[in-house]
């Protein structure tokens, strides 16, 4: 029914629904259930539309602008984000991904999105390896936060650390080719640990 129908138009819309889905019409349980339902919104209607106040405020909240749920703002903001960061504009892609962290900082995926995006700026390269950290928090078993960690960590001498992210990513995921890159690169490490001294020993006795 369009929104310029008159008041009898309305009324005799009702009438004519309200003969053809009238409960009593259904004898089978579930067709009523649906027809009792179907009948009690037409009547909603019905009263908000055939009262002039009623009607004059339900118009306008048709023409006010509806506000999206959060859920919907963060995940269009994330979206939007990685767009902006693969197309390398930095702060676009920082001040959506924030927006959808900022939203739902317990979604693990919004955080390490944030962090690749921070760490991009050397300033930001800090709180990019927070988020990133939050992300792994978060989500323990994902073997992509741990290689983002571990690069993040190697590109700025962090070997140690980018190490340690490296390998935790290959337990996850044995074959990940990120996190072996990154141990290729550290190379092995400086100190290794010595043999125990009886072991000591016993290869000088061996040599």
């Amino acid at each position: 029914m369009p929104r310029t129908a008159t008041a009898s138009e309305v009324r005799s819309a009702y009438a004519k629904l309200a003969r053809e889905r009238h409960p009593d019409r259904f004898a089978d349980p579930v067709e009523k259930a649906k027809a009792e339902e179907f009948f009690k919104d037409l009547t909603t209607a019905f009263n908000t539309l055939a009262n002039d106040k009623s009607r004059r405020e339900y118009d306008a909240s048709l023409d006010r602008p509806q506000v999206a749920p959060p859920q919907e703002i963060a995940r269009s903001a994330y979206q939007r984000g990685l767009e902006m960061f693969a197309a390398k504009k930095n702060h676009e892609a920082v001040e959506l991904l924030r927006t959808a962290a900022s939203l739902f900082p317990e979604e693990p995926a919004y955080q390490a999105a944030l962090g690749k995006a921070l760490a991009r700026n050397p300033h930001w390269a800090r709180d990019g390896m927070t988020a990133i950290e939050k992300a792994i928090q978060l989500a323990p078993r994902v073997a992509t936060y741990q290689s983002d960690l571990a690069e993040l960590l190697l590109a700025h001498g962090l070997k140690l650390r980018a190490r340690k992210a490296a390998e935790a990513a290959l337990r996850l995921a044995p074959g990940d080719e990120r996190a072996q890159r990154v141990l290729d690169e550290v190379g092995p490490p400086d100190d290794p640990e010595p043999p125990p001294a009886g072991l000591r020993g016993l290869l000088r006795r061996k040599g």
